[in-house]
Protein backbone atom coordinates (compact mmCIF):
# COMPACT_ATOMS: atom_id res chain seq x y z
CA UNK A 1 0.00 0.00 0.00
CA UNK A 2 1.36 3.45 -0.85
CA UNK A 3 1.83 5.78 2.13
CA UNK A 4 -1.03 8.14 2.89
CA UNK A 5 -0.28 11.76 2.03
CA UNK A 6 0.36 13.78 5.18
CA UNK A 7 -1.11 17.00 3.72
CA UNK A 8 -4.69 16.51 4.91
CA UNK A 9 -7.25 19.22 5.80
CA UNK A 10 -6.56 18.67 9.53
CA UNK A 11 -2.81 18.95 8.90
CA UNK A 12 -3.26 22.23 7.00
CA UNK A 13 -5.52 23.72 9.68
CA UNK A 14 -3.11 22.81 12.49
CA UNK A 15 -0.06 24.16 10.66
CA UNK A 16 -1.87 27.41 9.76
CA UNK A 17 -3.06 27.94 13.37
CA UNK A 18 0.40 27.37 14.88
CA UNK A 19 1.97 29.73 12.36
CA UNK A 20 -0.65 32.40 13.05
CA UNK A 21 -0.34 32.14 16.83
CA UNK A 22 3.46 32.39 16.79
CA UNK A 23 3.50 34.97 13.98
CA UNK A 24 6.25 32.94 12.33
CA UNK A 25 6.51 31.05 9.10
CA UNK A 26 6.69 27.32 9.81
CA UNK A 27 8.12 24.77 7.40
CA UNK A 28 8.29 21.01 7.13
CA UNK A 29 10.51 18.78 5.01
CA UNK A 30 8.55 15.63 4.13
CA UNK A 31 9.97 12.54 2.46
CA UNK A 32 8.24 10.31 -0.08
CA UNK A 33 7.01 7.96 2.65
CA UNK A 34 5.00 10.85 4.07
CA UNK A 35 7.30 11.22 7.09
CA UNK A 36 8.36 14.59 8.50
CA UNK A 37 12.16 14.74 8.45
CA UNK A 38 12.68 18.29 9.69
CA UNK A 39 10.69 21.14 11.20
CA UNK A 40 11.85 24.68 10.39
CA UNK A 41 10.85 27.81 12.32
CA UNK A 42 11.35 31.15 10.60
CA UNK A 43 10.23 34.71 11.27
CA UNK A 44 7.06 36.40 10.02
CA UNK A 45 8.56 37.04 6.56
CA UNK A 46 10.65 33.98 5.63
CA UNK A 47 12.17 30.67 6.62
CA UNK A 48 15.75 29.53 6.13
CA UNK A 49 16.20 25.90 5.14
CA UNK A 50 19.34 24.64 6.92
CA UNK A 51 22.12 22.79 5.12
CA UNK A 52 20.91 19.30 4.22
CA UNK A 53 22.89 16.10 4.30
CA UNK A 54 24.42 15.51 0.83
CA UNK A 55 22.73 12.80 -1.20
CA UNK A 56 25.19 10.08 -2.10
CA UNK A 57 25.44 9.24 -5.76
CA UNK A 58 22.24 11.10 -6.70
CA UNK A 59 23.32 14.66 -7.40
CA UNK A 60 21.67 14.35 -10.83
CA UNK A 61 18.25 13.41 -9.39
CA UNK A 62 15.56 14.98 -7.24
CA UNK A 63 16.32 14.88 -3.52
CA UNK A 64 13.22 12.97 -2.39
CA UNK A 65 11.98 15.77 -0.11
CA UNK A 66 9.23 18.35 -0.47
CA UNK A 67 9.03 21.53 1.52
CA UNK A 68 5.67 22.73 2.89
CA UNK A 69 5.73 26.10 4.64
CA UNK A 70 3.33 28.87 5.56
CA UNK A 71 2.92 32.41 4.26
CA UNK A 72 1.19 34.79 6.69
CA UNK A 73 0.26 37.63 4.34
CA UNK A 74 -1.15 35.79 1.34
CA UNK A 75 2.08 36.05 -0.68
CA UNK A 76 2.64 33.76 -3.67
CA UNK A 77 5.81 31.68 -3.99
CA UNK A 78 8.79 34.00 -3.68
CA UNK A 79 12.10 34.14 -5.51
CA UNK A 80 13.72 32.51 -2.48
CA UNK A 81 11.23 29.64 -2.74
CA UNK A 82 12.22 29.04 -6.35
CA UNK A 83 15.93 29.29 -5.48
CA UNK A 84 15.51 26.65 -2.74
CA UNK A 85 13.53 24.46 -5.13
CA UNK A 86 16.41 24.53 -7.62
CA UNK A 87 19.50 24.53 -5.41
CA UNK A 88 18.15 21.80 -3.09
CA UNK A 89 16.57 19.79 -5.94
CA UNK A 90 13.32 19.44 -3.96
CA UNK A 91 10.48 17.27 -5.25
CA UNK A 92 7.99 20.04 -4.58
CA UNK A 93 7.82 23.48 -2.98
CA UNK A 94 4.42 24.11 -1.37
CA UNK A 95 3.15 27.29 0.29
CA UNK A 96 0.16 27.16 2.65
CA UNK A 97 -1.67 30.51 2.72
CA UNK A 98 -2.79 31.55 6.20
CA UNK A 99 -5.80 33.90 6.29
CA UNK A 100 -6.31 36.88 8.61
CA UNK A 101 -8.06 34.67 11.20
CA UNK A 102 -5.38 31.96 11.30
CA UNK A 103 -7.23 29.58 9.01
CA UNK A 104 -5.80 27.59 6.10
CA UNK A 105 -6.78 29.04 2.71
CA UNK A 106 -4.97 27.56 -0.32
CA UNK A 107 -1.96 25.43 -1.21
CA UNK A 108 0.33 26.86 -3.89
CA UNK A 109 2.93 24.52 -5.36
CA UNK A 110 5.74 24.35 -7.91
CA UNK A 111 8.03 21.63 -9.19
CA UNK A 112 11.06 21.46 -11.43
CA UNK A 113 10.74 20.57 -15.11
CA UNK A 114 12.87 18.05 -17.03
CA UNK A 115 13.00 20.62 -19.82
CA UNK A 116 12.55 24.39 -19.77
CA UNK A 117 9.19 25.72 -20.98
CA UNK A 118 8.98 29.37 -22.07
CA UNK A 119 12.35 29.99 -20.49
CA UNK A 120 11.29 28.63 -17.09
CA UNK A 121 12.69 25.52 -15.44
CA UNK A 122 9.76 25.05 -13.07
CA UNK A 123 5.98 24.78 -13.28
CA UNK A 124 3.46 26.48 -11.00
CA UNK A 125 0.64 24.11 -10.12
CA UNK A 126 -2.98 25.25 -10.06
CA UNK A 127 -3.92 26.42 -6.54
CA UNK A 128 -5.50 23.73 -4.35
CA UNK A 129 -8.06 24.21 -1.63
CA UNK A 130 -6.49 23.53 1.77
CA UNK A 131 -9.80 21.93 2.81
CA UNK A 132 -9.86 19.41 -0.03
CA UNK A 133 -6.38 19.05 -1.59
CA UNK A 134 -6.55 16.75 -4.59
CA UNK A 135 -3.01 15.89 -5.63
CA UNK A 136 -1.50 12.41 -6.00
CA UNK A 137 1.98 13.44 -4.92
CA UNK A 138 3.67 10.07 -5.47
CA UNK A 139 2.28 9.72 -8.98
CA UNK A 140 3.46 13.25 -9.81
CA UNK A 141 7.02 12.76 -8.52
CA UNK A 142 7.36 9.32 -10.14
CA UNK A 143 6.30 10.83 -13.45
CA UNK A 144 8.85 13.64 -13.00
CA UNK A 145 11.66 11.21 -12.19
CA UNK A 146 10.85 9.18 -15.32
CA UNK A 147 10.94 12.30 -17.49
CA UNK A 148 14.23 13.46 -15.96
CA UNK A 149 15.76 10.01 -16.57
CA UNK A 150 14.53 10.00 -20.20
CA UNK A 151 16.00 13.46 -20.85
CA UNK A 152 19.30 12.59 -19.15
CA UNK A 153 19.66 9.42 -21.24
CA UNK A 154 19.95 11.58 -24.38
CA UNK A 155 23.50 12.58 -23.35
CA UNK A 156 25.82 9.92 -24.77
CA UNK A 157 28.44 8.62 -22.36
CA UNK A 158 30.80 5.65 -22.35
CA UNK A 159 30.80 3.43 -19.27
CA UNK A 160 31.31 5.44 -16.08
CA UNK A 161 32.35 8.57 -17.95
CA UNK A 162 31.66 11.85 -16.13
CA UNK A 163 29.10 14.22 -17.64
CA UNK A 164 29.90 17.91 -17.40
CA UNK A 165 28.62 21.34 -18.30
CA UNK A 166 31.37 23.70 -19.41
CA UNK A 167 30.97 27.30 -18.26
CA UNK A 168 32.73 30.48 -19.31
CA UNK A 169 31.97 33.79 -17.59
CA UNK A 170 33.69 36.62 -19.39
CA UNK A 171 33.54 40.30 -20.21
CA UNK A 172 35.65 39.80 -23.34
CA UNK A 173 34.62 39.50 -27.00
CA UNK A 174 32.20 36.72 -27.95
CA UNK A 175 34.50 35.27 -30.62
CA UNK A 176 37.37 34.97 -28.14
CA UNK A 177 35.09 33.32 -25.57
CA UNK A 178 33.92 30.78 -28.15
CA UNK A 179 37.50 29.95 -29.15
CA UNK A 180 38.46 29.46 -25.50
CA UNK A 181 35.38 27.27 -25.03
CA UNK A 182 36.55 25.07 -27.93
CA UNK A 183 39.86 24.67 -26.13
CA UNK A 184 38.10 23.82 -22.85
CA UNK A 185 36.05 21.22 -24.74
CA UNK A 186 39.25 19.61 -26.02
CA UNK A 187 40.69 19.64 -22.50
CA UNK A 188 37.55 17.90 -21.21
CA UNK A 189 37.73 15.34 -24.01
CA UNK A 190 41.39 14.70 -23.22
CA UNK A 191 40.39 14.05 -19.61
CA UNK A 192 37.73 11.53 -20.65
CA UNK A 193 34.73 13.72 -19.81
CA UNK A 194 31.47 13.75 -21.79
CA UNK A 195 30.35 17.32 -22.44
CA UNK A 196 26.58 17.71 -22.06
CA UNK A 197 26.31 21.50 -22.47
CA UNK A 198 28.54 24.51 -23.15
CA UNK A 199 27.48 27.83 -21.67
CA UNK A 200 29.09 31.22 -22.29
CA UNK A 201 27.88 33.93 -19.92
CA UNK A 202 29.00 37.38 -21.04
CA UNK A 203 28.79 40.11 -18.41
CA UNK A 204 30.04 43.67 -18.29
CA UNK A 205 31.43 42.99 -14.84
CA UNK A 206 32.18 39.52 -13.51
CA UNK A 207 30.60 38.83 -10.11
CA UNK A 208 33.53 38.63 -7.64
CA UNK A 209 31.72 36.13 -5.39
CA UNK A 210 30.00 33.71 -7.77
CA UNK A 211 31.40 34.78 -11.17
CA UNK A 212 27.73 35.07 -12.18
CA UNK A 213 24.57 36.23 -10.36
CA UNK A 214 22.58 33.84 -8.15
CA UNK A 215 19.80 33.74 -10.72
CA UNK A 216 22.15 32.61 -13.47
CA UNK A 217 23.78 30.16 -11.08
CA UNK A 218 20.37 28.63 -10.30
CA UNK A 219 19.69 28.26 -14.05
CA UNK A 220 23.01 26.47 -14.36
CA UNK A 221 22.24 24.08 -11.48
CA UNK A 222 18.82 23.33 -12.98
CA UNK A 223 20.35 22.71 -16.39
CA UNK A 224 22.77 20.27 -14.76
CA UNK A 225 19.86 18.39 -13.19
CA UNK A 226 17.98 18.29 -16.49
CA UNK A 227 21.05 16.95 -18.31
CA UNK A 228 22.02 14.40 -15.65
CA UNK A 229 25.24 16.26 -14.96
CA UNK A 230 27.12 16.15 -11.66
CA UNK A 231 30.16 18.21 -12.71
CA UNK A 232 30.59 21.89 -13.63
CA UNK A 233 33.86 22.99 -15.25
CA UNK A 234 34.65 26.71 -15.30
CA UNK A 235 37.02 28.07 -17.91
CA UNK A 236 38.08 30.76 -15.46
CA UNK A 237 40.29 29.88 -12.50
CA UNK A 238 38.27 30.07 -9.28
CA UNK A 239 39.89 31.54 -6.20
CA UNK A 240 39.27 29.74 -2.87
CA UNK A 241 36.49 32.16 -1.90
CA UNK A 242 34.63 31.71 -5.20
CA UNK A 243 35.00 27.93 -4.99
CA UNK A 244 33.44 27.92 -1.51
CA UNK A 245 30.65 30.34 -2.47
CA UNK A 246 29.58 28.29 -5.50
CA UNK A 247 29.81 24.90 -3.77
CA UNK A 248 27.74 26.26 -0.86
CA UNK A 249 24.79 26.48 -3.27
CA UNK A 250 25.00 23.07 -4.89
CA UNK A 251 26.10 19.50 -4.36
CA UNK A 252 27.54 19.42 -7.86
CA UNK A 253 31.27 18.93 -8.15
CA UNK A 254 32.94 22.17 -9.19
CA UNK A 255 36.35 22.38 -10.86
CA UNK A 256 38.14 25.07 -12.80
CA UNK A 257 40.45 25.04 -15.79
CA UNK A 258 43.60 24.56 -13.71
CA UNK A 259 42.13 21.53 -11.94
CA UNK A 260 41.15 20.05 -15.30
CA UNK A 261 44.68 20.49 -16.66
CA UNK A 262 46.13 18.95 -13.49
CA UNK A 263 43.74 16.01 -13.87
CA UNK A 264 44.95 15.40 -17.42
CA UNK A 265 48.56 15.54 -16.27
CA UNK A 266 47.79 13.09 -13.45
CA UNK A 267 46.29 10.64 -15.96
CA UNK A 268 49.17 10.94 -18.42
CA UNK A 269 52.19 10.97 -16.08
CA UNK A 270 54.04 7.67 -16.48
CA UNK A 271 57.56 8.26 -15.20
CA UNK A 272 58.40 8.66 -11.50
CA UNK A 273 59.55 12.19 -12.22
CA UNK A 274 56.32 13.10 -13.99
CA UNK A 275 54.17 11.69 -11.20
CA UNK A 276 56.12 13.62 -8.57
CA UNK A 277 55.84 16.84 -10.55
CA UNK A 278 52.09 16.46 -10.99
CA UNK A 279 51.45 15.56 -7.36
CA UNK A 280 53.42 18.57 -6.18
CA UNK A 281 51.46 20.89 -8.47
CA UNK A 282 48.16 19.41 -7.25
CA UNK A 283 49.12 19.84 -3.60
CA UNK A 284 50.20 23.45 -4.13
CA UNK A 285 46.88 24.15 -5.85
CA UNK A 286 44.92 22.43 -3.07
CA UNK A 287 46.72 24.02 -0.10
CA UNK A 288 44.89 27.40 0.00
CA UNK A 289 41.59 25.66 -0.75
CA UNK A 290 41.58 23.27 2.19
CA UNK A 291 38.52 23.90 4.34
CA UNK A 292 36.43 22.09 6.90
CA UNK A 293 32.70 22.89 7.00
CA UNK A 294 31.71 20.80 10.00
CA UNK A 295 32.53 22.72 13.18
CA UNK A 296 32.05 19.53 15.19
CA UNK A 297 35.11 18.07 13.48
CA UNK A 298 37.17 21.23 13.47
CA UNK A 299 39.07 20.45 16.68
CA UNK A 300 40.83 17.41 18.08
CA UNK A 301 40.03 16.57 21.67
CA UNK A 302 43.12 16.72 23.84
CA UNK A 303 43.68 13.90 26.34
CA UNK A 304 45.27 14.09 29.78
CA UNK A 305 48.67 15.69 29.54
CA UNK A 306 47.93 17.35 26.20
CA UNK A 307 49.88 20.54 25.68
CA UNK A 308 47.88 23.43 24.27
CA UNK A 309 44.37 23.42 22.85
CA UNK A 310 45.23 21.12 19.94
CA UNK A 311 45.21 21.80 16.23
CA UNK A 312 42.22 22.25 13.99
CA UNK A 313 41.68 19.66 11.29
CA UNK A 314 42.38 22.38 8.75
CA UNK A 315 45.74 23.17 10.33
CA UNK A 316 46.66 19.49 10.47
CA UNK A 317 45.69 18.99 6.83
CA UNK A 318 47.72 22.01 5.79
CA UNK A 319 50.73 20.88 7.80
CA UNK A 320 50.60 17.42 6.25
CA UNK A 321 50.31 18.91 2.77
CA UNK A 322 53.26 21.24 3.40
CA UNK A 323 55.32 18.31 4.73
CA UNK A 324 54.47 16.27 1.63
CA UNK A 325 55.39 19.17 -0.66
CA UNK A 326 58.74 19.51 1.13
CA UNK A 327 59.46 15.78 0.62
CA UNK A 328 58.50 15.97 -3.05
CA UNK A 329 60.73 19.02 -3.56
CA UNK A 330 63.69 17.07 -2.13
CA UNK A 331 62.96 14.18 -4.50
CA UNK A 332 62.73 16.57 -7.45
CA UNK A 333 66.01 18.16 -6.44
CA UNK A 334 67.65 14.73 -6.53
CA UNK A 335 66.09 14.01 -9.92
CA UNK A 336 67.32 17.38 -11.17
CA UNK A 337 70.88 16.47 -10.11
CA UNK A 338 70.63 13.13 -11.92
CA UNK A 339 69.23 14.83 -15.00
CA UNK A 340 72.07 17.36 -14.85
CA UNK A 341 74.63 14.54 -14.77
CA UNK A 342 73.08 12.88 -17.81
CA UNK A 343 72.94 16.24 -19.56
CA UNK A 344 76.62 16.78 -18.77
CA UNK A 345 77.48 13.48 -20.45
CA UNK A 346 75.54 14.52 -23.53
CA UNK A 347 77.20 17.92 -23.65
CA UNK A 348 80.63 16.31 -23.46
CA UNK A 349 79.86 14.49 -26.70
CA UNK A 350 79.83 17.93 -28.33
CA UNK A 351 76.51 17.29 -30.07
CA UNK A 352 74.24 20.32 -30.42
CA UNK A 353 70.81 20.10 -28.77
CA UNK A 354 67.53 20.97 -30.50
CA UNK A 355 64.40 21.29 -28.35
CA UNK A 356 60.90 21.11 -29.83
CA UNK A 357 58.48 23.46 -28.10
CA UNK A 358 54.95 24.53 -28.88
CA UNK A 359 51.33 24.63 -27.88
CA UNK A 360 49.81 21.35 -26.79
CA UNK A 361 48.60 19.15 -29.67
CA UNK A 362 50.49 21.18 -32.29
CA UNK A 363 52.29 18.10 -33.66
CA UNK A 364 55.60 18.13 -31.76
CA UNK A 365 55.79 14.36 -31.15
CA UNK A 366 54.76 13.64 -34.74
CA UNK A 367 57.60 15.86 -35.97
CA UNK A 368 60.11 14.08 -33.70
CA UNK A 369 58.95 10.70 -35.01
CA UNK A 370 59.13 11.82 -38.64
CA UNK A 371 62.59 13.40 -38.33
CA UNK A 372 64.17 10.52 -36.40
CA UNK A 373 62.00 7.58 -37.51
CA UNK A 374 61.02 7.00 -33.91
CA UNK A 375 57.84 5.73 -32.32
CA UNK A 376 57.12 8.21 -29.57
CA UNK A 377 53.46 7.92 -28.56
CA UNK A 378 51.24 10.26 -30.57
CA UNK A 379 47.58 11.05 -29.85
CA UNK A 380 45.15 13.67 -31.11
CA UNK A 381 44.65 14.90 -27.56
CA UNK A 382 45.98 17.66 -25.37
CA UNK A 383 49.10 16.83 -23.35
CA UNK A 384 49.65 13.42 -24.91
CA UNK A 385 53.36 13.89 -24.11
CA UNK A 386 54.45 14.72 -20.57
CA UNK A 387 57.81 13.03 -20.23
CA UNK A 388 60.53 14.46 -22.49
CA UNK A 389 61.88 12.17 -25.19
CA UNK A 390 65.34 12.61 -26.73
CA UNK A 391 66.57 11.07 -29.97
CA UNK A 392 69.62 11.43 -32.22
CA UNK A 393 69.07 13.27 -35.47
CA UNK A 394 71.48 12.69 -38.36
CA UNK A 395 71.67 15.45 -40.94
CA UNK A 396 72.32 14.73 -44.65
CA UNK A 397 75.97 15.90 -44.30
CA UNK A 398 76.60 13.29 -41.55
CA UNK A 399 76.37 15.85 -38.79
CA UNK A 400 74.42 14.77 -35.69
CA UNK A 401 72.34 16.51 -33.02
CA UNK A 402 70.21 15.59 -30.03
CA UNK A 403 66.56 16.51 -30.60
CA UNK A 404 64.19 16.60 -27.61
CA UNK A 405 60.41 16.65 -27.43
CA UNK A 406 58.97 18.56 -24.45
CA UNK A 407 55.63 18.93 -22.68
CA UNK A 408 53.19 21.16 -24.55
CA UNK A 409 52.36 24.64 -23.37
CA UNK A 410 48.92 26.20 -23.05
CA UNK A 411 47.64 29.72 -22.42
CA UNK A 412 47.60 30.77 -18.77
CA UNK A 413 49.70 27.73 -17.86
CA UNK A 414 49.22 27.24 -14.10
CA UNK A 415 52.25 28.68 -12.31
CA UNK A 416 52.42 25.76 -9.89
CA UNK A 417 52.53 23.37 -12.82
CA UNK A 418 55.25 25.37 -14.57
CA UNK A 419 57.24 25.45 -11.34
CA UNK A 420 56.79 21.71 -10.76
CA UNK A 421 58.03 20.96 -14.28
CA UNK A 422 61.06 23.18 -13.78
CA UNK A 423 63.43 20.21 -13.91
CA UNK A 424 61.99 19.13 -17.26
CA UNK A 425 61.91 22.63 -18.73
CA UNK A 426 65.49 23.20 -17.58
CA UNK A 427 66.49 20.98 -20.51
CA UNK A 428 65.53 23.87 -22.76
CA UNK A 429 68.24 26.11 -21.28
CA UNK A 430 70.96 24.00 -22.86
CA UNK A 431 69.43 23.91 -26.33
CA UNK A 432 71.27 25.48 -29.21
CA UNK A 433 68.02 25.85 -31.12
CA UNK A 434 64.32 25.89 -30.27
CA UNK A 435 61.88 24.57 -32.87
CA UNK A 436 58.60 26.34 -32.17
CA UNK A 437 55.94 24.10 -33.75
CA UNK A 438 52.68 25.95 -34.52
CA UNK A 439 49.42 24.37 -35.68
CA UNK A 440 48.60 26.83 -38.45
CA UNK A 441 45.25 25.08 -39.10
CA UNK A 442 43.97 26.21 -35.70
CA UNK A 443 41.91 29.44 -35.92
CA UNK A 444 43.62 30.66 -32.73
CA UNK A 445 47.16 29.83 -33.89
CA UNK A 446 48.42 33.40 -33.55
CA UNK A 447 47.19 33.62 -29.93
CA UNK A 448 48.73 30.18 -29.25
CA UNK A 449 52.03 31.23 -30.81
CA UNK A 450 52.09 34.34 -28.64
CA UNK A 451 51.20 32.34 -25.49
CA UNK A 452 54.13 29.95 -26.06
CA UNK A 453 56.62 32.73 -26.67
CA UNK A 454 55.40 34.60 -23.58
CA UNK A 455 56.04 31.47 -21.50
CA UNK A 456 59.50 31.12 -23.02
CA UNK A 457 60.19 34.75 -22.07
CA UNK A 458 59.05 34.09 -18.48
CA UNK A 459 61.48 31.18 -18.37
CA UNK A 460 64.28 33.45 -19.69
CA UNK A 461 64.59 31.29 -22.79
CA UNK A 462 63.78 33.99 -25.34
CA UNK A 463 67.47 34.62 -26.15
CA UNK A 464 67.99 31.07 -27.48
CA UNK A 465 67.82 30.99 -31.31
CA UNK A 466 64.32 29.95 -32.37
CA UNK A 467 62.88 28.70 -35.63
CA UNK A 468 59.14 28.94 -36.15
CA UNK A 469 57.65 25.88 -37.85
CA UNK A 470 54.12 26.19 -39.22
CA UNK A 471 52.75 22.64 -39.07
CA UNK A 472 49.60 21.02 -40.53
CA UNK A 473 49.63 23.17 -43.67
CA UNK A 474 47.95 20.25 -45.46
CA UNK A 475 44.78 21.14 -43.53
CA UNK A 476 44.74 24.74 -44.83
CA UNK A 477 43.15 25.26 -48.24
CA UNK A 478 44.41 28.79 -48.98
CA UNK A 479 48.07 28.25 -49.98
CA UNK A 480 48.64 31.93 -50.73
CA UNK A 481 47.54 32.77 -47.19
CA UNK A 482 50.01 30.22 -45.79
CA UNK A 483 52.83 31.59 -47.92
CA UNK A 484 52.16 35.13 -46.74
CA UNK A 485 52.18 33.90 -43.16
CA UNK A 486 55.48 32.14 -43.72
CA UNK A 487 57.14 35.27 -45.09
CA UNK A 488 55.73 37.55 -42.41
CA UNK A 489 56.87 35.27 -39.57
CA UNK A 490 60.11 34.03 -41.20
CA UNK A 491 58.88 30.50 -40.68
CA UNK A 492 59.14 27.09 -42.34
CA UNK A 493 55.86 25.49 -43.46
CA UNK A 494 55.55 21.70 -43.15
CA UNK A 495 53.21 18.79 -42.63
CA UNK A 496 54.88 16.59 -40.02
CA UNK A 497 52.31 13.86 -40.54
CA UNK A 498 52.76 13.66 -44.34
CA UNK A 499 56.44 14.60 -44.36
CA UNK A 500 55.91 17.62 -46.63
CA UNK A 501 58.78 20.14 -46.92
CA UNK A 502 60.92 18.51 -44.23
CA UNK A 503 64.02 19.02 -46.35
CA UNK A 504 63.63 22.81 -46.06
CA UNK A 505 63.25 22.43 -42.31
CA UNK A 506 66.39 20.29 -41.98
CA UNK A 507 68.39 22.77 -44.05
CA UNK A 508 67.17 25.67 -41.92
CA UNK A 509 68.10 23.74 -38.75
CA UNK A 510 71.60 23.08 -40.08
CA UNK A 511 72.03 26.73 -40.92
CA UNK A 512 70.78 27.95 -37.53
CA UNK A 513 73.08 25.53 -35.74
CA UNK A 514 75.98 26.75 -37.92
CA UNK A 515 76.61 23.21 -39.15
CA UNK A 516 76.88 24.59 -42.69
CA UNK A 517 77.74 28.08 -43.96
CA UNK A 518 74.66 30.29 -44.46
CA UNK A 519 73.35 30.40 -48.00
CA UNK A 520 74.30 33.50 -50.04
CA UNK A 521 70.81 34.07 -51.40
Amino acid sequence: MPPQDIITPDFSRTLARLSFETNRQLGLLINRRGEIERVIVGDHRSILIPELTPTRGHSSRLRGLRCVHTHLKGEPLTEDDFMDLVFLRLDLMVVLEVDEHGGARRLLGAHLLPENVNGKGWLLLDPLSAHEPKLDFLQLVQSLESEFARKQALVEVKGNQDRAILVSVTSGPRAEAEAFMEELTELARSSGIAVAERIIQRQQRVNPKYLMGRGKLSELVLQALQSGVDLLIFDQDLNPSQMRSITDFTELRIIDRTQLILDIFAQRAKSREGKIQVEMAQLKYMLPRLAVKDDALSRLTGGIGSRGPGETKLEINRRRVRDRIARLEKQLLQIRKQRGQRRGLRLRTGLPVISIVGYTNSGKSTLLNTLTRSRVQVEDRFFATLDPASRRLRFPRDQEAIITDTVGFIRDLPSDLMEAFGATLEELRHAGLLLHVIDVSNPMFEEQMLAVEEILAKLDLHLIPMLRVFNKVDLVQDREYVENLRKRNQAITISALKGDNLRSLVEAMEERLCLVPPSLD
